[in-house]
């Protein structure tokens, strides 16, 4: 399957990423929940190949420097590897291992950071801590990362023990689409939070991945 004609689903992307095709000089290794943002940042670009971790890992990211280690370590022929993963709760072991295998990756916490813009997302921390984030891609899989994970399916009595403490829901979108818009304000009245909506487009991500043309 070549990433640069065809993704598979979102549910693909969760639960088992994306394969690279094994060509081009630079491989962006990436989260599965950013495949799409990757694929039309790089789509021009025929030296530029990708893969990616499974997107489910943002629920479990003690998952994530190993898997990261092992597909850097099958990972042959490339002149080049970046990394398409802030911290993203590794609690910096990822820039772990990114250091010890001499590759670049994102800076900042997480992938709301980047995509906002890291510096102003941090400007932002001390009056935004009661907000619960989604991209465009935890919007479209809203049930598979949040909804089922926390039980709410089944116990919805639930959700304020999990998300009493947040006031609200922002949508930070990189597409502007009014279908998922109006998805990501359900998502916030399905767990009793105010809704923003934040056109962020592709924020530091795309001038993270502008060099590599």
């Amino acid at each position: 399957m070549s990433a640069k004609t065809h993704l598979p689903d979102d549910t693909t992307l969760t639960h088992a990423g994306l394969t690279a095709r094994g060509e081009g000089r630079i491989l962006l290794l990436a989260c599965g929940a950013l495949a799409r943002e990757c694929l039309a940042l790089s789509r021009q670009l025929d030296h530029v190949d990708l893969h990616c971790l499974p997107a489910i890992y943002h629920n479990h990211p003690e998952k994530i420097a190993p898997a990261v280690r092992e597909t850097v370590a099958n990972s042959k022929g490339y002149e080049r590897i970046f990394l398409v993963y802030a911290d993203c709760g590794t609690g910096g072991k990822l820039q772990e291992v990114a250091r010890d295998l001499g590759i670049e990756m994102m800076p900042g916490p997480h992938c709301y950071a980047f995509f906002q813009g890291t510096e102003d997302f941090l400007a932002r921390a001390d009056e935004e801590f009661t907000a619960f984030y989604l991209t465009d891609f935890l919007v479209r899989q809203f049930d598979a990362f949040v909804w089922k994970p926390l039980g709410l399916d089944r116990h919805p009595e639930l959700r304020e023990m999990y998300f009493g403490h947040y006031e609200k829901l922002v949508h930070q979108a990189q597409v502007e689409d009014d279908a998922l818009k109006a998805k990501a304000e359900d998502c916030a009245r399905r767990l009793g939070l105010a809704f923003e909506y934040r056109f962020t487009g592709y924020g530091d991500l795309e001038t993270a991945l502008a060099p590599l043309s």
